[in-house]
């Protein structure tokens, strides 16, 4: 696979000229198939290499949460502006690794979850009395009416419609031979000033009207 043929959301990680992380740049040829003259032999060494490297970073992160210092922490989950696509990628696929990883694993990845954020919001709080209750649900979106979602559309009856509803509804949208992201992104851009114009003095009105009420 040359770099031409890596998908676009996965060119920062796939650059040849990458550091290592967890994987070296031999790891990331062999799992893009970069580089294809290995023997069963070696391929089998590859892969058990590249398991263990990988368990010992899970165990690495205890030692990072516990003793990395904060500054070193913030300059590390602040990219530049140019690597912060890449960046974000990233952490949604590792957050992505980790639920599919730990199907059938004995500890539940919500609770795992849960217990993770508690852990960091203690942290911020300097305090072992920080609780917090965290919610992670996994529901599959189900059949929608699209007629009724356009009906809402039209109606501009936005409060009415439901995640499940938007979710499905812009798959659907992007799944069209009609949908062109290049074409939705333009006219959207062309849109986000008077949006925002509206929303601030929709602001602005509600707070005249709050001061008339209270005085």
């Amino acid at each position: 696979m040359s770099q031409d043929d890596v998908p676009e959301s996965l060119r920062a990680a796939a650059d040849s000229d990458r550091p290592r992380g967890i994987l070296t740049p031999s790891d990331r040829d062999f799992l893009l198939g970069r580089k294809t003259d290995y023997t069963d032999h070696s391929k089998k060494q590859k892969r058990n290499r590249i398991r263990r490297r990988v368990r010992n970073a899970i165990l690495d992160f205890s030692i990072l949460f516990e003793y990395m210092e904060q500054r070193d922490r913030e300059t590390v989950f602040d990219p530049d502006d140019e690597d912060r696509d890449a960046y974000t990628q990233g952490i949604t696929d590792m957050l992505a690794f980790l639920h599919l990883g730990t199907m059938g694993y004995h500890t539940p990845f919500k609770d795992m979850l849960s217990e993770g954020v508690g852990k960091a919001e203690q942290r911020l709080a300097g305090s072992n009395y920080r609780m917090v209750n965290v919610e992670f649900n996994v529901e599959p979106v189900g059949q929608i009416d699209v007629d009724e979602v356009v009906a809402k559309l039209e109606n501009e009856e936005f409060a009415q419609l439901t995640d499940e509803e938007l979710r499905a509804f812009v798959r659907l949208l992007t799944m069209s031979e009609g949908f062109s992201p290049e074409a939705a992104r333009e006219e959207i851009k062309d849109r986000v000033d008077e949006f925002s114009e509206q929303v601030a003095e929709s602001a602005d009105s509600r707070e005249q009207t709050l001061e008339e009420l209270t005085n």
